[in-house]
């Protein structure tokens, strides 16, 4: 019994509500008026007048054709330079060059001769010999140096020479001592 009077009491409520809804809505349409803007005309187009004809086109088929002709040439002459990945790389190859120090020269055969300390080690290198990581090629030598020529890769991955040397150690610690 208590759920017939609980049912009828929420079918009462229910329908008083939905109308009342409904005559607001019909009171609101008949005061409302849409406000519309009216659309703006249209701005007027005007073409641009291309006068560069006696220039050079930039589209022009021909012109693209050289560009990249000329870029495949530079490409190839500067991949002429690479280093010799195939070869048996020597066992001062496995040092980077700030961890090798020019430690004296020596004459072997009329030819100059540098020692090269790599970690507590001494090693004998002549012209011809690689040392460093980055396929350093020994040049010269002298008493207080070795001139050597890396191969690196730039910033857009090509290869190319590096001039780069090993001081005497002694000759650079005279100097820094002379300047105090």
């Amino acid at each position: 019994m208590a759920l017939a009077v609980l049912t009828a009491l929420l079918a009462g409520c229910g329908g008083g509500d939905e109308a009342e809804l409904r005559a607001w809505m019909d009171d609101t349409r008949k005061t409302m008026r849409p406000t519309t803007q009216p659309v703006p005309e249209p701005k007027q187009f005007s073409p641009y007048v291309y006068e560069g004809k006696a220039l050079i086109d930039p589209f022009d088929s021909q012109k693209m054709v050289l560009a990249v002709a000329r870029q495949s040439q530079a490409r190839a002459s500067s991949s002429a330079i690479k280093p010799d990945l195939d070869r048996r790389r020597e066992v001062l190859e496995g040092y980077p060059l700030d961890q090798l120090r020019m430690v004296g020269t020596m004459r072997q055969k009329g030819d100059n001769a540098a020692l090269i300390d790599a970690a507590g080690q001494t090693f004998m290198v002549k012209v011809g010999n690689y040392i460093g990581q980055n396929f350093g090629l020994v040049m010269k030598i002298s008493e207080t140096e070795v001139e050597l020529k890396e191969i690196v890769q730039d910033a857009a991955g090509e290869w190319v020479e590096r001039p780069s040397k090993l001081e005497l150690q002694e000759a650079a610690t005279r100097q820094q001592g002379s300047k105090r």
